[in-house]
């Protein structure tokens, strides 16, 4: 069976981004894309095949999300229960003590993929009829931590490190959107949003939602309310 195009655009990201090296204040990096491949490759085959109509693109891995499940957004019970991916999920090169990566053992949970996918779920009730229509992405594979811990998300980066980055990713994201021929991508947030009109001008219709952060107080009022008027704003019809 041949690879799917999508398939082999996460593995040519996942490849290139490990040739990367970054200094202070960022002591450990980690890249779901290699020890999760196995689910991540699963999402991937099942559920981002074929056109989509809408793209939700995230900025990266949460450190108790896609960092734990390969997958993004990706809440371990929402990834294990409505998504139902199984997979072994190894250990990164190099894992900071304070943030080990326990795979679907792990207990923590990640409040903006447990918005997100239960949104998802509660709207749409089977992820075939979410998957029909949309896809989730992330603009960026890795994980960045302090050596307290600490996550330091990619804006935060040395400029001339965001820029080697930013390189990858953006030509991953262009690769995407083509194979995919969406005709709204929405960030999920300003980041997100940014790069999309940075990186896909005039290719395709951009907009934005509210982050699912439980560091947004408006997300905190009630995000799937507010996610789904915003939506609607953009045109996107719900069931």
């Amino acid at each position: 069976m041949s690879t799917p195009r999508i398939v082999q655009i996460a593995k040519r990201l996942a490849t290139a981004v490990d040739e990367l090296q970054f200094g202070a204040p960022v002591t450990h990096v980690y890249n779901p894309l290699d020890y999760a491949w196995a689910a991540h490759a699963q999402y991937l085959r099942r559920y981002a095949r074929g056109r989509k109509e809408f793209v939700l693109l995230g900025m990266n891995p949460g450190p108790f999300g896609m960092a734990q499940t390969g997958v993004p957004f990706g809440e371990v019970a929402a990834v294990r229960d409505w998504l139902d991916i199984h997979a072994r999920i190894a250990k990164p090169a190099r894992e900071h003590p304070k943030r080990p990566v326990e795979g679907f053992a792990c207990r923590r949970s990640e409040v903006s993929g447990q918005r997100l996918w239960g949104w998802a779920a509660g709207r749409f009730g089977e992820p075939e009829r979410f998957f029909a229509r949309f896809v989730v992405l992330n603009y960026c594979p890795l994980v960045f931590m302090a050596d307290t811990g600490r996550n330091i998300t990619p804006d935060k980066l040395a400029a001339d490190e965001r820029r080697r980055l930013g390189a990858l990713c953006d030509a991953a994201l262009r690769d995407a959107v083509a194979c995919l021929r969406p005709r709204l991508v929405i960030g999920v947030g300003a980041f997100a949003e940014a790069r999309a009109r940075e990186v896909l001008p005039g290719s395709v219709a951009i907009g934005r939602i509210l982050h699912p952060s439980p560091a947004s107080p408006l997300a905190n009022r009630g995000w799937a309310e507010a996610a789904e008027a915003e939506l609607a704003e953009l045109g996107v019809a719900l069931p």
